[in-house]
């Protein structure tokens, strides 16, 4: 099975636990996306991998035309009927492939993307691709979950990602993302991060991840060194996995005008 068709099935059979997550549903990271993308009010706005929508939900007032646009068509079936039963009438849906956008070249002023390049498995095309189907000096504004810079801990951060979620391809640091943008020809004017906190019953759950998988994945952490625990700050109670930290990264920028 290739990775979009994991993502697919790994989301298709979850689509509508993402509406309903608090953590996709809300967040400082949604609040400031929604204060920087107030810079082209009116204009057209492309939210891709939509997901529950709650960009696109976030975002409908402002823009006057909004797509969603999503790869598996359980979500956009879950994201239409959360915006749509919240009033907005000029949002549409697509599906279709982030690496292969059916879009005009230099089609939007606004292009997001929440939580989900890390399922990406050709992200120098995707960057690609958004940047084609922005207008010029059109804004792209990114969030998603980083790796940690130092190489031990970027290599267990994706692997813990990848056990509990196999559609995961790669978090990248926050390093490769600037430098793959900046050689993409985008011009950074904003660059924050979030600490993620993960709660890991719910975390797991999610993704309906196996009760035997949980119990690998938990004995993992357990047993890796006092640093990786300082630095994840994994909380544990009586051989079980609380939570650990992680952290988003929100970048915006400009193509070219």
């Amino acid at each position: 099975m290739s990775n979009k068709e994991m993502v697919v099935s790994q989301f298709g059979g979850n689509a509508g636990k993402y509406v309903k997550s608090k953590g996709h549903a809300k967040g400082k990271d949604l609040a400031v996306l929604a204060e920087i993308a107030e810079e082209n009010r009116g204009g057209k706005l492309l939210d891709v991998a939509t997901g529950g929508g709650h960009v696109a939900n976030k975002l409908a007032p402002v823009f006057q035309e909004v797509t969603a646009f999503d790869l598996t068509p359980q979500m956009l079936q879950s994201a239409e009927g959360f915006i749509t039963g919240n009033g907005h009438e000029n949002v549409s849906f697509v599906q279709g492939d982030a690496e292969d956008m059916p879009f005009q070249d230099d089609e939007f002023d606004t292009v997001t993307c929440r939580i989900a390049p890390h399922h990406f498995p050709n992200i120098k095309q995707f960057i690609k691709e958004v940047y084609r189907v922005l207008k010029p000096g059109g804004q792209f504004l990114l969030i998603d979950n980083v790796a940690p810079e130092v190489n031990a801990y970027d290599e267990f951060y994706n692997r813990v990602e990848k056990t509990r979620d196999p559609s995961h391809y790669r978090a990248y640091k926050k390093t490769e993302w600037l430098s793959m943008l900046e050689m993409q020809g985008f011009r950074i004017e904003v660059l924050t991060t979030f600490p993620k906190r993960f709660l890991f019953d719910d975390w797991c759950g999610m993704m309906n991840v196996p009760e035997e998988t949980k119990r690998d994945l938990t004995q993992y952490m357990l047993n890796i060194p006092s640093g990786f625990k300082q630095f994840f700050e994994i909380k544990t109670n009586q051989q079980r996995i609380e939570s650990f930290q992680g952290e988003a990264i929100f970048v915006a920028c400009y193509k070219n005008k």
